[in-house]
């Protein structure tokens, strides 16, 4: 019989393991939720009406098409029977594996409020995205609409939680929005004067980068008019706003980048998982005491020889999964296994804002308009599927020349 592989989760990683199983005498079985393949961090920009969600979206069945030995199917796992080697699915069936790669990904974590949820969506999905595109372009609607002060202010006033890449991206993007795109558009408001803020727990923003590029994102983001509160947690999200510290903030829009939690696989497996619900993986991404079972991506944990976690980023990923699948075909073909994964850090972007960005590849530093161009080279090259490359570019040379977005759709009937 064929050595079956099932990989749970169209991610980065799993998707990167399926590609290198390509050809290998292995029936490989990639299940999936949905049926794309979706590019998250580029989420803040169909959350900002920057890109469409075809943009950043392709089909899994055309991204894998023409692989003989792969089988797509689109379901909900919800377990898994180390010990019969099977994975259960939500409509009562079950998938039969001999080693099996678990990549599922991560939701939010609100650090024991999940009831903050309604009022400050995260973004992890493409209704996550076009959810919170909804309320920031309904909130200027409505401001446009009513003639009270204090509920103008509050429906032009947005939140956004959390400094690390999501935050940061998220509210200079906002900031763009509302200060260059829609200038002039309203006549009874000016969305020049829309109040962001982005708050931050810890003493600093983009605290994976070095301190002296924190600063000049910080910079970067005052000069586009976001005000960047450190120090102090967020102690409450509700339908009126936020509350930081002791101080209310009346906010239409809230946007949670302050934390996730991975998927139940530890829970599934019966292991001990760290507080983020991660599951501690061996050097080869196996479980321990479980060789048949690999985790990998935002799921996993994983030390490097210095003690360093592997990041939850799209390159470890997609590295994770290309290696499981080495170490698969090195097994079957009864060679030695390869040697411990060793994570290639090719650099940490983020963007602020249009020409407003910071680049760290460990031999250099950029910071401004530099750093913004790598960082577009960095994740048009990550996109997958050459259509997608083209249009994201195009897109994204027309916004910097023409300061316009071509996706500013209310596609839900609902007001903030």
């Amino acid at each position: 019989m064929t050595h079956r592989v099932v990989i749970v989760g169209a991610g980065f990683g799993g998707l990167s393991a399926a590609k290198a199983l390509s050809g290998a005498d292995v029936e490989v079985t990639l299940i999936d939720r949905r049926n794309h393949h979706l590019f998250q961090p580029l989420l803040y920009q169909v959350a900002s009406a920057a890109l469409s969600p075809a943009d950043i979206a392709v089909p899994i069945r055309s991204i894998l098409a023409g692989q003989k030995n792969t089988t797509i199917l689109m379901g909900k796992v919800t377990g898994v029977d180390p010990t019969a080697k099977t994975v259960a699915l939500a409509d009562g069936g079950t998938l039969p594996y001999d080693t099996l790669i678990m990549g599922t990904g991560a939701r939010h974590a609100y650090f024991g409020h999940p009831e903050w949820e309604a009022s400050a969506p995260g973004l992890k999905t493409l209704s996550d995205a076009t959810s919170i595109r909804h309320r920031l372009l309904a909130a200027f609607e409505q401001a446009e609409a009513t003639p009270d002060v204090a509920a103008r202010r509050r429906l032009m006033t947005v939140a956004v939680i959390g400094g690390g890449p999501t935050g940061v991206e998220m509210a200079g993007a906002v900031a763009e929005l509302a200060k260059s795109t829609l200038k002039g558009e309203f006549q009874n408001i000016d969305p020049r004067e829309t109040r962001i803020l982005l708050v931050e727990a810890g003493p600093r923003i983009l605290t994976s980068f070095p301190e002296d590029l924190s600063v000049k994102a910080a910079k970067q983001l005052a000069h586009l008019g976001v005000e960047v509160r450190l120090g102090t947690p967020v102690s409450l999200c509700d339908e009126d706003g936020i509350v930081v510290g002791e101080e209310r903030i009346s906010a239409a829009t809230v946007i949670w980048g302050a934390g996730v939690q991975a998927s139940p696989v530890g829970k599934w497996l019966g292991i001990e998982t760290d507080r983020a619900g991660r599951v501690p993986v061996q050097g080869d991404f196996t479980v321990p005491g479980q060789p048949d079972i690999f985790v990998i991506g935002d799921v996993a944990t994983l030390k490097d020889r210095n003690g360093v976690l592997l990041p939850g980023v799209a390159p470890a990923a997609k590295q994770a999964g290309a290696y499981v699948a080495d170490v698969i075909k090195a097994r079957l073909a009864g060679k030695s296994a390869p040697k411990p994964f060793r994570y290639r850090n090719y650099g940490n972007v983020a963007t602020i804002g249009r020409g407003a960005a910071v680049a760290d590849f460990g031999w250099a530093k950029f910071s401004g308009t530099i750093a913004w161009w790598l960082w577009g080279i960095v994740h048009i090259f990550f996109l997958i599927g050459f259509r997608n490359r083209i249009v994201v570019a195009i897109n994204w040379l027309w916004s910097y020349l023409t300061f316009k977005r071509g996706a500013r759709l209310i596609t839900e009937d609902r007001t903030p």
